[in-house]
């Protein structure tokens, strides 16, 4: 392998820091989201967990003023050489659930565990979500303020994990996906209450208003809602329309007025058509979507989620008679099996899209798998990657933050061997990490 002139490679334990104040990252080649196009040799100048510069070679990196302006000197830095793989925006996943993951016994597990422990195991989803090359994550549902404090202890500094945008607990009408009394007999529900706004299961534009307030007040960036069935809970349909337009409505002014875009579930066209001209920002999963979903979506500029690794995860636990309640097993057969087929027809009819797994129904750490199943339904490996970086940011409201390897913007850098762009599944290969300058993994 080439080892470039004047360059160290250093191995990094877990969260090293810096050893010094400025950063050199030498790749051999490197993905302009942007333009759309790959760069050769591309060198970053990392200073204080931004991009300070970026130039063709080291030696033309040594002319730049970024050294004189935070009084460096330009013959003395840290230099991470990558010989042979390529560079792009850190990525994001713009669904995923860290304070847990499905397996045989998640719906027995609500009663036996409790809320410390999804935490803890959260902490380790965290880890292996930032390790898979995921800087920043949007967290869509979690009862009991986890993902609220998983993100406040990442941003601490006290565990390791990905940039955190959370929604606290997921929005539901009665008896809806994500309404926790679900599943749960009579005399248990009278024991433990009939949960309300504050425990986000709402009937009526006032509830849904307090709902959002609700969700503020907890400290979320964002709000979801589940305006239809799901396949994991325990309700017959996966797909019917579960909140009125003008819940809805009531749900995104207000979420307005505190700075919140709101995130819909939704399996069912009614429901998604409801939710797209209520307002809402991106439809997840999509699955039954039609030709006027596709044309509503366009008009409003709503964004597609489409989560293809949890479709693929459930239709194949589907097969197995032990994995699911009897009542799940045949919604996760269907809705798995259309999810990648409607994305291939969204992509076609132009319909805007970004990233998102849905991991914590597939695995933690395996985000990457989305890459390879967005090109197999027709997406370049080029516009997946941009559904990961700047539109995923776009989406977030961080376009001037994060999402592009340019001047300015935090040093959230992933190296892959070899070319993503002839070999999408190089991705699931991360050889580097850092996050806002800092390094998580190294070759």
């Amino acid at each position: 392998m080439r080892r470039l002139a004047a360059t160290t490679l250093f191995a990094f334990s877990a969260a090293s820091a810096a050893s010094g104040p400025a950063q050199v990252i030498d790749c051999e080649r490197a993905i302009d989201v942007r333009a759309g196009k790959l760069l050769g040799r591309t060198v970053l100048l990392v200073i204080d967990g931004r991009i300070a510069d970026r130039a063709e070679s080291i030696e033309a990196l040594r002319t730049s003023p970024a050294f004189a302006d935070h009084g460096l000197d330009p013959q003395s830095f840290q230099a991470i050489a990558l010989p042979g793989h390529t560079c792009t925006p850190g990525w994001t996943d713009l669904h995923v659930h860290l304070s847990g993951e499905q397996n045989k016994e998640s719906y027995s597990e609500g009663f036996r565990l409790n809320p410390a422990d999804y935490a803890l195991r959260g902490s380790v989803y965290a880890e292996r979500t930032l390790q898979a090359g995921f800087t920043t994550v949007r967290d869509l549902g979690a009862s009991d303020g986890i993902a609220i404090s998983l993100r406040n202890a990442i941003n601490s500094g006290w565990i390791e994990g990905p940039r955190m945008f959370v929604a606290g607990k997921s929005i539901a009408t009665t008896g809806g996906h994500a309404d926790p009394a679900n599943g749960i007999n009579a005399r248990l529900t009278r024991a433990l209450g009939y949960p309300g706004p504050e425990d986000g299961v709402v009937g009526g534009v006032e509830e849904a208003r307090k709902a959002v307030r609700s969700r503020y007040k907890e400290g979320a960036d964002l709000i979801k809602i589940t305006a239809t069935g799901g396949v994991l809970s325990y309700a017959k349909s996966a797909d019917n329309p579960q909140f009125t337009l003008e819940e809805i409505q009531s749900v995104v002014n207000t979420a307005r007025d505190y700075g919140f875009h709101v995130a819909a579930h939704a399996h069912g066209a009614e429901g998604m058509k409801r939710a797209i001209r209520a307002g809402v920002t991106t439809i997840e999963h999509g699955t039954y979507a039609d030709d006027e979903v596709f044309r509503l979506m366009k008009a409003h500029a709503t964004y597609l989620i489409p989560t293809l690794s949890a479709g693929a995860y459930v239709s194949d636990k589907a097969k197995d008679p032990t994995w699911f309640p009897a009542m799940v097993r045949p919604k996760a057969e269907r809705v798995g099996a259309q999810i990648a087929d409607t994305f291939a027809k969204a992509i076609k009819a132009g319909v805007p899209f970004a990233f998102g797994t849905d991991a914590g129904v597939s695995p933690h750490g395996q985000n990457a798998k989305e890459f390879a199943l967005l090109v197999k339904a027709g997406a370049t490996p080029m516009q997946a990657l941009q559904a990961a970086t700047i539109t995923a940011a776009k989406i977030l409201g961080e376009s001037r933050e994060q999402g592009a390897l340019e001047v300015g913007m935090r040093a959230d850098i992933v190296a892959v061997p070899g070319n993503p762009l002839e070999d999408i599944s190089v991705t699931e290969r991360v050889a580097f990490v850092m996050k806002d300058g800092v390094v998580h993994r190294a070759p």
